[in-house]
C-alpha cells in the first residue's frame, strides 16, 4: 500500500507507475487542507438538500428565492469577462479523461473540450488518478499515447487545440480511497484539488488556464462554497483571485430558480451557465415523483 507521509492522510488504493508523482506530499497536504476547512459546509449544504427534498414531498412549491430578489432585481453587477480561450464557444465536446480519448479531443477542432472525471468515466481509483496524470501531459502539451497496435497518437501542431475545461466529480461523492482525519475526502476537493495543484500556473502560461465545470448543483450557496475553495485554492499557490473560470451545468430543476445568484456568488470566476437536459429531465423525475401533476409521457417524447 502506498504510504502517506502528510499527517493525518491514509492513500488506501493502489498507486502504481507516475500516479506517485500526482499524490506527492505537498499535493496531498494542499487536498487535505481544503477537505479540512471546506468538507464540514459541503456535508451542511447536503443535508439541506435532503431536507428540500422532504418539503416538495410534503406539498411545498419550487419559487424563487425572496431573499435573493435583490441579486435578481440588481442591473448593474456583472460577472467576469470571458477568460483567454472562452470566448469562443460555439463548439464543445467531451469526454473520459483516458489518454487517447483526450487526445483526440484536444485535436477535435472544436473550440473547447470538458475532460470529465464524472458522468463520462468510470470512478476507479486507476482511472482517476490517472486521468490526473493525462491533464497534467494536456496542459503541458507533451501527451502522447501509442496503442497495442503500435499507433500513436500526438497533439496537433498548428496550434488549433480545443480549450481544456475540467469536470470535476459532483458534491454529493466522496472518495474512499483517500482519508482525511479517518474520513472519505470530499471528491469534488480530491479532483478540483490535484488539478489545480499540479496545473494551475502551468495551465496560464499555455496561454489559457484553470478551468472547471461544475455539475450538480441545487443551490446558489453551493456555488458560493465553490466559489471560497477557489479563493483560497488561489491564495494558497499564490494564483491571482479571478484565474479560475468555472462553468455551472444546471442539471436539477431546483437550480434552474436559482440561475442568478449562482452567477453572482461565482461572479469574478464566472463563465456562465450550461444546460445538462439528461440530469436535469432526471432531476424533475426524482423530485416531483409523488406528484401526479408530474408524469411525463413516453421518454422518446422528452426531447430538446
Amino acid at each position: 500500500m502506498f504510504q502517506s507521509k502528510v499527517s493525518g492522510v491514509q492513500v488506501l488504493g493502489k498507486v502504481v507507475g507516475d500516479q506517485a508523482d500526482i499524490l506527492t506530499p505537498e499535493a496531498l497536504t494542499f487536498v487535505a487542507k481544503l477537505h479540512r476547512l471546506f468538507n464540514p459546509t459541503r456535508k451542511q449544504l447536503l443535508q439541506a438538500r435532503e431536507d428540500r427534498y422532504r418539503g416538495i414531498q410534503a406539498g411545498d412549491s419550487l419559487d424563487f428565492l425572496p431573499e435573493t430578489a435583490h441579486i435578481r432585481n440588481n442591473l448593474t453587477w456583472r460577472a467576469a469577462a470571458p477568460a483567454p480561450g472562452l470566448v469562443d464557444r460555439r463548439v464543445e465536446i467531451t469526454g473520459p479523461v483516458d489518454r487517447k480519448m483526450v487526445i483526440n479531443a484536444l485535436n477535435s477542432a472544436a473550440r473547447t473540450f470538458m475532460a470529465d472525471f464524472e458522468d463520462s468515466s468510470s470512478p476507479t481509483w486507476f482511472n482517476l488518478v490517472d486521468g490526473q496524470i493525462n491533464m497534467r501531459d494536456a496542459v503541458r502539451r507533451t501527451i502522447a499515447f501509442t496503442n497495442a497496435q503500435g499507433k500513436e497518437y500526438k497533439l496537433r501542431t498548428d496550434g488549433k487545440l480545443a480549450t481544456l475545461i475540467v469536470r470535476p466529480r459532483g458534491w454529493h461523492m466522496e472518495e474512499a480511497h483517500l482519508l482525511v482525519d479517518g474520513e472519505c475526502c470530499s471528491a469534488s476537493i480530491f479532483d478540483f484539488a490535484l488539478y489545480f495543484f499540479h496545473n494551475a500556473k502551468a495551465s496560464v502560461a499555455a496561454g489559457f488556464g484553470p478551468y472547471f465545470y461544475l455539475p450538480k448543483m441545487e443551490h446558489y450557496l453551493e456555488a458560493r462554497l465553490w466559489n471560497d475553495i477557489f479563493n483560497v485554492a488561489q491564495d494558497e499557490l499564490a494564483v491571482p483571485r479571478g484565474t479560475i473560470r468555472a462553468t455551472v451545468l444546471i442539471e436539477t430543476i431546483v437550480a434552474a430558480f436559482q440561475m442568478d445568484e449562482i452567477i453572482y456568488e461565482l461572479r469574478d470566476h464566472s463563465s456562465g451557465l450550461n444546460c445538462g437536459r439528461w440530469d436535469y429531465i432526471f432531476s424533475v423525475i426524482k423530485k416531483f415523483r409523488h406528484d401526479p401533476r408530474f408524469i411525463l409521457p413516453d421518454r422518446a417524447d422528452v426531447t430538446m
